[in-house]
Parts: structure tokens; sequence; C-alpha cells
């Protein structure tokens, strides 16, 4: 009886941690379908010619939530505007808005996090934050360039860094018609991020 009672009580649990599990699964799957959505319509992809035409789905690397972190967010205070380089040979109007600290696999990493001066006069995006980075993954599984992740301004004094959610700049796949901002020496970590999309380079043959 004691045996079946211990296995009643562990049940809702069991259960509660299941559906933490998949909630955070759904997102990221979420982000995925949503991508591959935005890639296959003629509408908003950045693909062209028979890059469009051959498109069927991104490659990405297997969800693991070891990739979403908890980060500990320091904003900048008095953050001046400065022009963040761009493939292009341009630059583009940002300002450094806090350094989030994480732990991956037991070490701990810095990164900057950025607003776009452009991109927060929109009434949709004026929490929007801009997260790229480069990894040991660059130029091997995923673009050369760095990969970039979309957040949001969080209430409290942490953000979730999901980076199962990160993508390739859209010059990854069509450099004539686009100029993406290069990833800042300070945001390079030097090791493998092996989460998000990862990138086969049909684009530039």
């Amino acid at each position: 009886m004691k045996k079946y009672l211990i296995i009643l009580l562990l049940f809702p649990l069991f259960i509660l941690s299941q559906k933490k599990v998949s909630k955070e699964i759904v997102e990221i799957r979420k982000f995925q379908n949503e991508l591959n959505e935005e890639y296959l319509n003629p509408k908003e992809t950045p693909l062209r010619g028979d890059n469009f035409t051959n498109f069927k789905e991104h490659p990405f690397f297997p969800v693991d939530l070891k990739y979403r972190v908890t980060a500990k967010l320091t904003r900048t205070e008095d953050a001046q505007p400065f022009d963040l380089p761009t493939s292009s040979g341009k630059t583009k109007s940002y300002r450094e808005y806090g350094k989030v600290v994480f732990d991956l696999d037991g070490k701990p990493y810095t990164l900057t996090i950025y607003q776009s001066l452009d991109l927060i006069k929109q009434e949709k995006y004026k929490d929007h934050l801009f997260l790229p980075f480069r990894d040991a993954t660059n130029e091997k599984e995923t673009y050369g360039g760095g990969k970039y992740m979309d957040l949001k301004i969080p209430k409290g004094k942490t953000i979730i860094l999901d980076f199962n959610q990160s993508y390739q700049p859209y010059c990854a796949y069509n450099a004539y018609d686009y100029n993406c901002p290069v990833v800042p020496e300070e945001n390079r970590l030097p090791v493998e991020i092996r989460a998000g999309v990862m990138y086969n380079d049909v684009y530039h043959h």
C-alpha cells in the first residue's frame, strides 16, 4: 500500500515537470515553424531565385535545453548611441542596453545586449533587444559571421537566453540585398553553441 501511495504522490510532480519541459520545447518548435514559414513566404523571404525555389526548411541543431539559460542582467546607465558596422560597409545606429552573465557547463560567460535606435521608434519593437554573438561552430555548422537572437526587455534583473531560438542573419542567405550588423568582438564566445539554426552554405556558390 505504501508503495502505491508514494507513486500516487509522485505522479503529479512528474506531470508538472513534463508540462514545464514541454512548454519550453513548444516555444522552440514555434520559433522553428515561424522561421520556416517566413522563408517560404515570397513576401517575407530573403531568398531569391533558385535559392527560394529549392528551400524546404532550415536545418536545426537538436533541441537541447542546456542552451536555455537564465542570465543575470546588468543594465548600462547613460548608454550613448554608436555606429555598429554592417556587412556592406555601412553602419547602423545602436546603443548598449546591458551585459548578461550566464553559466554553461559550469563556466561563466558574458555577452552584451543592444537596442536598435531605428527599431525602437516603432511601437511594436519598443521593448526589442538584439543579441548578436559568435561561437566556435561558426564557419563549420553555422554561418561564419555569427548568429543573432531577439529578446524583449524583462521586468526583473534576469533574462532568459534560449540559444535554441538563435538564427543566421539575412545576409547569410542573400549578401546582395541585405546589410547585417557585424558581431562585436566582445560577443565572441570561445565555446560551441550547438543550438538554433544550422547553416548549409549553398547560397554563395
